[in-house]
């Protein structure tokens, strides 16, 4: 039992002991190219939020590990087969019920560890925050912590590409399929100059972008680069949940 982990807790061992920071993993379930599991996001959500967590447990952080929610935003993937899709306003429902929880039982700490591009909480978190204003309320990307062009050859991809691959062949090298079989990740780009520059933004329809659901070429990727990553994300994330954990919500600012 990893005592960090709520899914593997149990009442006898938890009763007493104290949490300074709840860490919720966020995912999706959708399709990633040809190669990857529709749990992709969910795979590396469970993960990463474990080995973060343990890190930072073993520097004495008080920090608890929620069970991973399993779907995500996925408004513009409506015609692909089987991508679950929350609205934005079912996933603040959610989080509120969980907000609701931890503020009753004075964990006063959320951090949602997000592993899903469509997923958005800063919205959400302000709201909620105004509603409980107890609470300290955080958000972070795993996927934005690090520069990718220092690990891998083909960083310009978003989905089911060269980073998300070898993160799969790292953790998961049997829910894989060779490498010959996957898409080449090739996708349009926008005909709007701001669109395409990033300094505007719609939401990208998914089938119109991509033949294969994948985003970035995923052929480059072996399982040690994922290891690599893997390794250095969950470093630099379990500085965060450290200084969460031990941050005193009166004293934010220096």
């Amino acid at each position: 039992m990893r005592p960090y982990i709520l899914a593997e807790a149990n009442w006898k061992h938890i009763h007493d002991q104290p949490i300074d920071l709840a860490i919720l993993p966020w995912g999706a379930t959708e399709a990633h190219n040809y190669h990857l599991p529709y749990a992709t996001d969910v795979i590396e959500a469970d993960a990463i939020a474990a080995e973060s967590a343990r890190l930072a447990w073993e520097q004495g952080a008080k920090v608890m590990v929620l069970p991973t929610i399993p779907f995500g935003v996925n408004t513009g993937q409506t015609d692909i087969l089987l991508d679950i899709n929350l609205y934005p306003s079912t996933q603040k429902a959610i989080l509120n019920d969980i907000i609701e929880v931890l503020n009753r039982q004075g964990i006063r700490k959320l951090l949602i560890l997000n592993s899903h591009g469509g997923n958005d909480f800063k919205t959400m978190l302000r709201e909620l925050g105004v509603r409980y204003p107890d609470m300290f309320l955080t958000t972070c990307s795993w996927f934005q912590t690090l520069d990718k062009t220092t690990y891998f050859e083909e960083p310009k991809g978003d989905h089911a590409d060269e980073m998300e691959t070898s993160l799969l062949l790292h953790l998961r090298p049997h829910l894989v399929l060779p490498l010959d079989e996957a898409g080449d990740g090739a996708a349009k780009k926008w005909k709007v100059q701001g669109l395409r520059e990033g300094w505007a933004w719609a939401e990208r329809k998914w089938s119109k972008v991509t033949a294969d659901t994948g985003i970035g070429n995923p052929k480059a990727a072996t399982a040690e680069r994922g290891k690599r990553y893997f390794e250095d994300v969950t470093q630099k994330l379990s500085g965060l949940l450290v200084e969460l954990a031990n941050l005193d919500v009166n004293d934010l600012y220096e």
